[in-house]
């Protein structure tokens, strides 16, 4: 059974190191913890306890460092500073047609409807979102 719990290991250490998503480094070390166990005793259901406990204290121990590491980071843009803004509709936004722009703080801007309903020009709003490259705007 050594021989197994080592090949288990090192499959799961092959499959962790070709996904970036640390998906699998607990099993690695549960199989590691198994082979260990091997040495001491052939019952297999002490040795699948083992790799089950060291499996879930590593994942407990390592949740907090693994949810920080895949977390994406938000980037701020310039963009960001437009949100909450007024603007007044400079061309009819039709969200169907993908029509539409605002000037906030003196530029032009792509735009479309927060509520999906059509905001003819000269109406005043405000910019609840972007979207890509577009404003989100709804009538205030």
């Amino acid at each position: 059974m050594l021989f197994v719990w080592i090949i288990f290991a090192v499959f799961m250490l092959i499959c962790e190191a070709l996904t970036t998503q640390l998906v699998s480094i607990w099993f690695v070390l549960g199989g590691a913890a198994a082979a260990v166990t091997c040495i001491f005793t052939d019952n297999i259901l002490i040795q699948s306890i083992v790799f089950i406990l060291v499996s879930l204290i590593a994942l407990i121990a390592t949740r907090p460092f693994v949810k920080k590491f895949n977390a994406k980071k938000k980037e701020p843009t310039n963009s960001d500073r437009l949100i909450g803004r007024l603007g007044i509709v400079t061309v009819d936004i039709i969200n169907l047609k993908g029509e539409g722009q605002v000037n906030v703080d003196g530029k032009i801007w792509s735009a479309k409807s927060a509520d999906e309903r059509e905001i003819k020009s000269g109406a005043n709003v405000r910019v609840s979102s972007i979207e890509g490259v577009k404003l989100v705007v709804e009538v205030i």
